[in-house]
C-alpha cells in the first residue's frame, strides 16, 4: 500500500526534464537572428577596396560610415535561401560524397582494407592513429587546401569502425590532424601566402617558429584523441554518440561485415579510390582545383567503383541516392550557416565591427597589443571562416597597426594565421566543418561537446607562441 502511494506521488510530480542542447539549426538560426538585430544597433560602414597583385584588399584609413540597411523579417528568411545559393558548391559536394561513399562502402573494400591494416600493425591502435593523424597534418601544412579534408573523412570513419570506436573518433583522427597542419601553415601557400604578400614579407619566411607550432599542436591533438579513444574503448557508454556510434550506414552493412577477407576485388576498388584522390590532389596543387572539381572526381570514382564491383546501373543509382539522402541534414546546415554571413554583409556591419575592434588597439603596448590582435582574429574567424577572406580583410589594416605598436609584421601574420585556424574546428559558420560532420554523420552539438576543451588548449598554445614571438622579436626570416 505504501509503495502504491509512493508511485502515485511520483505520477503527480513528474521529474523535471533535463536541459537538452538545442539542435544545430536552432543555434545557427539564433546567431542569424542576433546578427539581424545587430543591423539595427551597429552603424553601417565600409572600407574601400583595391586589387593589388590579384588580391582584393581593404584600404587602411578608408573607413567611412554608410547608409544603414537593417535586416527586415523577410530579409532574415531570404538570407537562408541566399545562404543555400552561395554555399551551393559545398552543399552539392556533400551530396555527391554521400552518394559516392555509399557505393564505395557497399563494396566492403574500405572495411576489409582497414581491417587488414589493423592486423598488419598487430593491434597497435595508438601508433596507427598517431601515424594517420600526423600524415594528414603534414599533407595540409605543406599546401593541400583545407577543404580537401572532406574527401578523406570516409577513411577516418572506416578506421573507427574497424577499431570499434565511434564517428566522432573517426572524424577527429582525420579532421583534427588536417587542421593542426592548417593552423600552423608551415609551407601553406594560399592563406599564409596572401597574408605574407600583404605584409610584404618573403613567402614562407618565419618557418621555424611555425614548425614548432605544428609539432606542439599535433602532439596535444594526438594525446587528446587517444585519451577519448581509450575512454570509449574501456566503456562504450561514455561515447558522445550515445547508443548509436555511427549514424550513417548502408543497407549492405551486414553483408559487408560477413565478408571481412581482403580480396582482389577490394584491392582494385581501393586502388581506384586512391587514383582518383591522387588526381584531385594533383589538380589542387597544380591546377587550382577546389570544391567543384572534387564533386566531379567523386562522381567519376563512384561510377568506376560500381563497374569494378559489377553492380547494375539501377543498383548503382539506388545506393548513390540512399547515401545522398542519409546526408541531407548536414548538407542543409551548411546553407543556413552561410545565412549568418549574408545578414551581416547585407546589413553593412562587417567592416564596422573590424573598425571598432582594431581602432582601440592603437594605444596598447607591445605585449597587450599582440595578444589583442590574436584574440581579435580568433573572434573574427567566427564571422569570416575563409582564411584568404580573413587575410584580405584584416591584414591590410593590421600592417600599419603593428608598425605603430612596434610589433613585427611576422608576428601580425602569426596572429592572423592562428586566429584563422583555431576557431575553424568549432564554429558552426564554417562550411568545411559542417560538411565534414555531415559526411561523418556527427551532429554539431555532439562535436561541440567533444571539441571545446581542445579548442581551449589550442588557444592556450597559440597565446604562448604569440608571447614567444613578441619576446624574440619574430622577424622576417
Amino acid at each position: 500500500m505504501k509503495k502504491s502511494n509512493e508511485n502515485e506521488l511520483e505520477d503527480n510530480h513528474p521529474k523535471k526534464r533535463r536541459f537538452a542542447m538545442p539542435d544545430a539549426f536552432i543555434i545557427i538560426f539564433g546567431i542569424a537572428f542576433l546578427s539581424a538585430i545587430a543591423t539595427y544597433i551597429v552603424p553601417a560602414g565600409s572600407y574601400e577596396r583595391e586589387e593589388v597583385g590579384g588580391i582584393t584588399q581593404a584600404i587602411p584609413d578608408s573607413f567611412s560610415f554608410t547608409e544603414s540597411n537593417p535586416t527586415s523579417l523577410l530579409d532574415l528568411f531570404l538570407a537562408i535561401q541566399q545562404g543555400m545559393i552561395e554555399s551551393g558548391n559545398i552543399i552539392f559536394l556533400i551530396f555527391m560524397i554521400g552518394g559516392a561513399v555509399a557505393v564505395l562502402d557497399a563494396s566492403g573494400a574500405i572495411d576489409a582494407g582497414i581491417n587488414a591494416l589493423v592486423r598488419k600493425t598487430k593491434g597497435n591502435t595508438m601508433l596507427l592513429i598517431a601515424s594517420v593523424t600526423t600524415i594528414f597534418g603534414i599533407i595540409c601544412t605543406v599546401g593541400v587546401a583545407s577543404n580537401a579534408v572532406i574527401a578523406f573523412i570516409p577513411l577516418g570513419i572506416g578506421l573507427a569502425k574497424a577499431l570499434k570506436l565511434d564517428a566522432i573518433a573517426g572524424v577527429a583522427i582525420v579532421y583534427l590532424g588536417f587542421y593542426a597542419g592548417n593552423t600552423a601553415g608551415v609551407l601553406e601557400p594560399t592563406i599564409l601566402g596572401v597574408a605574407q604578400t600583404i605584409a610584404e614579407l618573403p613567402l614562407f619566411s618565419g618557418l621555424l617558429l611555425r614548425l614548432a607550432v605544428f609539432i606542439v599542436l599535433m602532439a596535444v591533438t594526438i594525446l587528446y584523441i587517444v585519451r577519448y579513444i581509450n575512454k570509449i574503448s574501456k566503456d562504450p557508454s561514455l561515447s558522445l554518440m550515445g547508443n548509436t556510434p555511427f549514424t550513417i550506414s548502408s543497407d549492405e552493412d551486414d553483408a559487408r561485415q560477413a565478408n571481412q577477407s581482403f580480396t582482389k576485388k577490394h584491392v582494385a576498388v581501393i586502388f581506384v579510390f586512391l587514383i582518383f584522390i591522387g588526381i584531385f590532389l594533383f589538380g589542387a596543387l597544380r591546377l587550382g582545383w577546389s570544391v567543384n572539381e572534387l564533386s566531379a572526381i567523386f562522381i567519376m570514382m563512384a561510377i568506376v567503383v560500381a563497374a569494378v564491383d559489377r553492380i547494375t546501373p539501377n543498383e548503382f543509382i539506388r545506393r548513390f541516392m540512399n547515401g545522398a539522402k542519409a546526408i541531407t541534414y548536414g548538407a542543409l546546415v551548411v546553407g543556413i550557416a552561410r545565412a549568418v554571413i549574408v545578414v551581416m554583409q547585407e546589413g553593412n556591419i562587417m567592416d564596422t565591427i573590424v573598425y571598432a575592434a582594431l581602432t582601440p588597439l592603437e594605444s596598447m603596448g607591445v605585449g597587450f597589443g599582440a595578444m589583442a590582435l590574436y584574440a581579435f582574429n580568433l573572434l573574427f574567424n567566427l564571422l569570416v571562416t575563409s582564411g584568404t577572406g580573413q587575410a584580405s580583410i584584416v591584414m591590410p589594416l593590421m600592417v600599419p597597426l603593428v608598425d605603430m605598436l612596434d610589433i613585427t609584421r611576422q608576428t601580425g601574420v602569426l596572429a592572423m594565421k592562428l586566429g584563422d585556424g583555431i576557431t575553424n574546428i568549432i564554429t558552426p559558420t564554417s562550411g568545411v566543418l559542417m560538411a565534414v560532420l555531415a559526411v561523418g554523420g556527427v551532429s554539431w552539438t555532439r562535436w561541440f561537446r567533444f571539441i571545446y576543451p581542445l579548442v581551449l588548449i589550442w588557444v592556450g598554445v597559440g597565446a604562448i607562441f604569440m608571447l614567444l614571438a613578441v619576446m624574440i622579436d619574430y622577424g622576417p626570416f
